[in-house]
């Protein structure tokens, strides 16, 4: 459900799409499960017949095609039963990260739910071990950087928060690419207060807290993520422009917004792009991050995700450019890795705009 007005037909709107297919990028919110190609979804479903996902990548299309979020979830949850074994699980982690590299994202933090794997029987040293395979063999081979955020998936409640929370916290078991600790699903009907206890736990173990929070609740929801759950970052955040003592908070304290245009359009959480917040976030001086959360399931990539950004707030190459740099100054590599893809960007951005 890509919004293909996005998509220039000539002169310098296709010029910037040139610009930003180039340009060296971090993501920050981006879905293991959610970032299988057609192509992967396709091939997983095959090797599980019993499963109601097509095998077809054509009418994985329609079946991407959500009435709202709960129905989303439905379908993201069908695709999550694809994955049962240590093989499925390292052949989707190299995949992304090869869709990754096409597009020249240096660095991303994925966000994983290992609980929705162990719970399916798979081993979890297993799981550990197949997610950092392809993580090496990632880094080696494309040259792309990945971190892990573990999540709880909400709508499964205090069980699936405290085995996230093991998971993520057992020296046995957490995996070196393990960098933050999450929150994800539904929203409606899942307050965030409850999962403090775990996200406390997170947090004394040295994990960052970046929980989804405003997506399709009011907020609230933010505040709860920001009082309760100690969020350094907050994933959507779409309802925060109802509030404006939260925008300046956001803005005061440097709290990113990690943003995903397509896919607040995708599951009703947003009407329109023309409507999206992301105007009014950048005008109350808040970090804006572009992501793209579950990308071939809103029809979309990162590029596509940036290029939409650059339509809906007016900007040329260096404010694109600016907004790459947002993802890298939000993200929770090392200064010298920040150093390094900045420097990246901006070489490659003076070299684009060299007479």
């Amino acid at each position: 459900m890509s919004d293909h007005s996005a998509v220039p037909a000539a002169g310098p709107a296709r010029e910037l799409h040139a610009f930003i297919a180039g340009l060296p990028k971090a993501e920050l919110h981006v879905h293991h499960v959610g970032s299988a190609s057609p192509r992967i979804v396709s091939e997983l479903a095959a090797r599980h017949s019993d499963s109601t996902v097509p095998t077809d990548p054509e009418a994985l299309v329609d079946y991407f095609s959500f009435t709202d979020f709960a129905h989303f979830i439905d379908v993201y949850l069908s695709v999550v039963d694809l994955i049962r074994t240590p093989e499925d699980v390292r052949l989707l982690t190299y995949e992304v990260a090869r869709d990754m590299a096409r597009q020249q994202v240096r660095y991303a933090e994925l966000t994983i739910t290992p609980f929705s794997s162990t719970r399916r029987g798979i081993d979890e040293r297993a799981f550990m071990d197949a997610i950092e395979d392809a993580r090496k063999a990632a880094e080696a081979e494309f040259g792309t950087v990945l971190r892990w955020c573990f999540d709880i998936p909400g709508e499964a409640g205090l069980e699936a928060a405290a085995e996230t929370v093991r998971l993520a916290t057992d020296d046995r078991l957490r995996p070196e690419g393990l960098v933050s600790f999450g929150l994800g699903g539904p929203e409606i009907g899942v307050p965030r207060p409850q999962f403090k206890p775990y996200f406390d736990q997170a947090i004394a173990a040295g994990l960052r807290s970046v929980p989804h929070a405003g997506e399709t609740t009011g907020p609230e929801t933010v505040w709860d993520a920001l009082n309760d759950l100690r969020a350094e970052r907050i994933g959507h955040g779409t309802s925060s422009a109802q509030d404006t003592k939260l925008l300046a908070h956001l803005a005061e304290h440097g709290i990113a917004l990690e943003v995903c245009p397509t896919s607040n359009i995708a599951t009703r959480a947003v009407r329109t792009l023309d409507e999206h917040p992301i105007k009014e976030f950048t005008r109350a001086g808040v970090l804006v991050t572009i992501n793209s959360d579950d990308p071939p399931m809103f029809g979309t990539d990162l590029n596509n995700e940036y290029a939409v950004a650059a339509r809906l707030l007016d900007l040329d190459e260096r404010g694109v450019a600016d907004l790459a740099r947002n993802a890298v100054a939000a993200s929770f590599l090392d200064a010298a890795g920040k150093s390094r893809i900045t420097e990246e960007i901006d070489t490659y951005t003076s070299a684009w705009l060299a007479p």
